[in-house]
């Protein structure tokens, strides 16, 4: 299946690292080269700002999508090629969910956790069969990938959590399996 849009859920704030902030940039800049429209939540701040503005630095399309709640929090980014703003939250995901052919997770807090869990549950529940793949920039999900783990291994997930989620450590390594 080739991939014309990917997903990306990622923090409003950049977070300390500079390793985070550096590959969204150089992830946007591969999706770019690789024509795949970038397909996020809309707003021009943190790592959700850095991947739009390279995206579209390289000639790339980017769609934002924001729930009216967060126009001013995220402070929607002005320049994107599309823009849909949405009633509420439930619809923001459905609709990024819909509009893409695979999911890319970078860092960021309780919003992308959501994002990446619903997303693995939707794909478990057989309602899509995206890829799933998270940069594990700076070793970010290092904890979270030891619990997933864990939970394989005390048999509550229904197959090997490397069926559902594909854990890459650089920009290039997503670049390399999604291309």
């Amino acid at each position: 299946m080739s991939i014309e849009a990917a997903a990306v859920f990622c923090g409003s704030k950049t977070g300390k690292n500079p390793i985070f902030n550096q590959h969204a940039a150089e992830l946007g800049k591969l999706l770019a080269m690789l024509k795949i429209k970038l397909v996020y939540g809309g707003g021009n701040k943190g790592l959700m700002g850095t991947i739009a503005d390279a995206v579209l630095a390289q000639g790339g399309k980017v769609m934002g999508v924001i729930p009216k709640l967060l126009i001013e929090w995220e402070q929607q980014h002005e320049g994107l090629t599309e823009l849909a703003v949405v009633s509420d939250m439930h619809t923001r995901k459905k609709i990024m969910y819909e509009m893409c052919d695979a999911a890319i997770v970078l860092p960021g807090g309780f919003g992308t956790l959501d994002e990446l869990f619903e997303m693995v549950t939707w794909n478990q529940l057989k309602i899509h069969d995206k890829k799933i793949y998270v940069l594990n920039s700076g070793g970010f999900y290092n904890h979270l990938i030891l619990h997933l783990k864990q939970m394989e291994k005390e048999g509550f997930l229904y197959e090997n959590i490397s069926e559902r989620i594909i854990i890459c450590d650089n920009p290039v390594e997503v670049f390399n399996k999604i291309s």
